[in-house]
């Protein structure tokens, strides 16, 4: 069993003042396979500090310095990639196809950065005056446990980019995957200061970086509940703040998708990352008349979904993060029968033989309507509700009609006519007849889905302050 006693501090791995201790748990399992020492109000104080101290030199820095330590932290983490694959499976239960793919994507952030770093434009000429994007300060990073390395390098990658510096809260869930990366950043040898990182509770260090004068800023991904926390908290120091937040996504099939695809494409998107993703196609819009099609073909297709050791690398959907978050998808799935929703596939309980662990069986309902909760409510486990419609005019109205808007996806063998669809789409992000991710677009939400964009050059805006000189 591993214990982690440090927290990180200008520099350097110190004993946190705090003495709270946390359980890490593997979900497969339900076994205690380590446990994090908590850092507190005071813990964070210092850290806030320490980052306040480095931001006077450090956001007068250079480009070519700032790409230069985005080559060291990405050089550095590269050696430790198998290491937090393997943290990420053990620690948070991701299937090791998803678990890989994620921290790819969290060690090429730095490349990334650096590509949008080195055409960016910190004074641009605007009228008569200069304007000048100057980093805003001190920024508070917080990242949720679905996700946690790959947002720890995604928001530090930006912050650096911008001349900022930082304090991170990761989630005290992901405390095996935050250790690897740090150890990883320690040996990049960047200047102490820049990057802070403190283990603890939302409602301790996660609320002393909300309301902290020092802090000018909070990039926060998680729930929408907690972003409205920060949000509020935010306000009585005017801090900026870049919030992605819930989802319940729309996944429109059109009557012209080729459904051989379309519908392999809909599993894949409603089970991704075991359905513990924000931008899961949870909602399923099929045409009226092919609904019969459209069934048969999810049977066959989630027949063939794997759950199991997400170590396994057939297995396509691992255990839910935690007992609570298990029970949670339970109680929806509940739910959704007792409201008159058909199970297509799946149901209640575990999976056989898989009993031991926080598992879901992968579920689809059928004759759901947009008024159940199981279509308006984000269940963050591997379910799908199926709704249908007549005319796409109410394919599109129905996939607007919910309090979300983060992704959504269309399929259609007409390019011309799904590009329309996706237009009238209320969302942060549409794809289209694909789950592709690009690095370089902006990603966030509408409504109450978040504010703020992330990735690209509208990302790095996102961390910046124009000021504007004018001259005679």
């Amino acid at each position: 069993m591993k214990t982690i006693d440090k927290i990180y501090i200008n520099g350097a791995f110190v004993t946190p003042h705090g003495q709270e201790m946390f359980e890490l748990i593997n979900p497969a399992t339900n076994a205690v396979i380590g446990q994090v020492r908590l850092g507190d109000e005071t813990d964070t104080q210092l850290a806030i500090a320490s980052a306040k101290e480095a931001f006077k030199t450090f956001s007068i820095s250079s480009r070519e310095t700032r790409i230069k330590y985005l080559q060291k932290l990405h050089d550095a983490l590269a050696l430790r990639i198998d290491d937090l694959t393997a943290a990420t499976i053990q620690e948070y239960g991701a299937p090791v196809s998803r678990a890989r793919a994620s921290t790819e994507m969290a060690l090429a952030a730095f490349l990334h950065a650096q590509e949008v770093l080195f055409d960016f434009e910190f004074e641009r000429k605007v009228g008569r005056s200069v304007v000048r994007m100057e980093p805003l300060g001190v920024v508070g990073i917080i990242t949720p446990w679905n996700a946690n390395a790959n947002f720890i390098c995604g928001k530090l990658a930006t912050a650096i980019s911008a001349g900022c510096t930082v304090v991170i809260k990761p989630s005290e869930m992901s405390a095996l995957q935050t250790q690897v990366v740090l150890e990883a950043f320690h040996e990049a040898g960047l200047p102490a200061g820049i990057y802070n990182v403190v283990n603890g509770l939302g409602n301790i260090v996660g609320a002393e970086l909300t309301r902290h004068p020092d802090v000018a800023k909070i990039s926060f991904t998680g729930s929408t509940a907690v972003g409205k926390t920060i949000a509020r908290g935010a306000v009585d120091t005017m801090k900026r703040v870049t919030l992605e937040l819930g989802g319940k996504s729309p996944n429109i099939i059109l009557d012209d998708a080729d459904f051989s695809k379309a519908i392999p494409m809909a599993v894949a998107a409603g089970f991704m990352n075991s359905g513990q993703a924000c931008i899961a196609g949870t909602r399923l819009l099929v045409p009226e008349a092919r609904l019969d099609e459209v069934k048969a073909l999810l049977k066959e297709e989630v027949a063939n979904v794997k759950v199991g050791d997400p170590a396994d690398a057939g297995t396509a959907i691992g255990p839910m993060v935690s007992v609570k978050q298990y029970e949670r998808v339970q109680s929806y799935i509940q739910l959704g029968i007792e409201q008159g929703a058909e199970v297509l596939a799946g149901g209640p309980g575990h999976p056989e033989g898989l009993e031991g662990g926080n598992f879901v069986k992968p579920t689809v309902f059928t004759n759901v309507t947009p008024d159940m909760r199981i279509a308006r409510e984000e269940i963050f486990g591997p379910v799908i509700s199926v709704l249908t419609y007549k005319t796409e005019e109410e394919a599109i109205a129905m996939a607007n009609d919910t309090t979300y808007g983060l992704a959504a996806y269309v399929s259609s063998t007409n390019e011309e006519r799904a590009r329309k669809v996706a237009e009238q789409i209320v969302a942060g992000r549409v794809m289209v007849n694909s789950l592709q991710h690009d690095p370089m677009a902006p990603f966030g939400g509408f409504k109450q889905s978040g504010i703020g964009r992330e990735y690209g050059t509208f990302g790095l805006e996102e961390y910046v302050e124009p000021k504007t000189i004018i001259r005679d």
